[in-house]
């Protein structure tokens, strides 16, 4: 069994899942979702904007797993936000999944009618169609601006994270209300200088595992909730391979060390909300 984290809400998530981002809906989400729930994943992380909720769903149901076991995330995009239009991508999604309810659903990027959204989410978790509340991408700042006007607390913030970029200012300012960060490019999406730095590299040979578990265990040690991607059978099955070693105090310290408080996708800057909407468009098919 995955080890689980407690959310604020009392609820218990599978410390580490299975991201699904930039797998492409040709079959190749099926095959990778159902490689994972064969491995042992019981937590699969989606969104509206990967477009391949609809595979996603066929997985889960193929495998035979009961639903109460697997935990399914999935993401508002920024052009449904507001009350009436995030109440319809809510039961969109579920229709898309096949599912009755989601486990953790997430304000996908904080711009624009983010509380309108947040009302909507609150009503569909009341409504029993989802089970935990969360954002993602929100900054001190992002977070300053909309979270203390929510009725009641986010989960999780979903984040982009990693042994260079560890978001300690966040961490404090969401340690107040028990908000536990998800991570999102947990291995440093390919970063190079991050795979080969000598810190890591030592303890990966120190404990006779790959680099990618030596960085995962260091998240999960920091009560940081991951779900590295792969389309890899191998790859997919070490990333879950991270419960049967322990990093030591001074260990943990040194890749702690490793933080340049940077990372590769500023939510704070300008023209991020345009961008984005110019990127996706999840009504195109409809």
């Amino acid at each position: 069994m995955t080890p689980t984290i407690r959310l604020n809400d009392g609820n218990e998530i599978p410390a580490i899942g299975f991201g699904t981002f930039q797998i492409p809906n040709d079959g190749s989400t099926y095959a990778a979702v159902s490689e994972a729930l064969k491995l042992g994943y019981r937590h699969i992380d989606t969104a509206v904007a990967y477009f391949n909720e609809a595979e996603v769903g066929q997985a889960i149901k193929a495998s035979g797993i009961p639903r109460d076991q697997v935990w399914v995330t999935s993401k508002l995009w920024l052009q449904d936000f507001g009350f009436d239009a995030a109440t319809k991508a809510i039961d969109s999604s579920l229709t898309k999944l096949g599912l009755d309810y989601l486990d953790l659903y997430l304000i996908h990027q904080p711009y624009g009618d983010v509380p309108g959204a947040w009302r909507a989410m609150e009503a569909a978790k009341q409504a029993g169609k989802l089970k935990s509340i969360g954002v993602s991408n929100m900054t001190p700042k992002i977070w300053q601006k909309f979270v203390p006007e929510f009725a009641s607390k986010p989960a999780v913030n979903q984040v982009e994270f990693n042994p260079y970029f560890q978001q300690k200012p966040l961490r404090e300012l969401l340690a107040a209300d028990d908000v536990k960060l998800e991570a999102w490019a947990p291995l440093g999406q390919g970063n190079q200088a991050l795979l080969n730095d000598p810190v890591i590299t030592a303890l990966a040979k120190k404990y006779g595992k790959d680099v990618g578990q030596i960085i995962l265990r260091f998240e999960n040690q920091s009560g940081v909730i991951v779900f590295p991607k792969s389309v890899h059978v191998a790859r997919i099955k070490s990333n879950l391979d991270i419960f049967d070693f322990k990093l030591e105090p001074a260990e943990m310290s040194a890749i702690e060390q490793l933080d340049t408080g940077k990372g590769q996708h500023d939510p704070d800057a300008d023209g991020v909300k345009e961008m984005l909407l110019d990127a996706f468009d999840v009504h195109a098919n409809d």
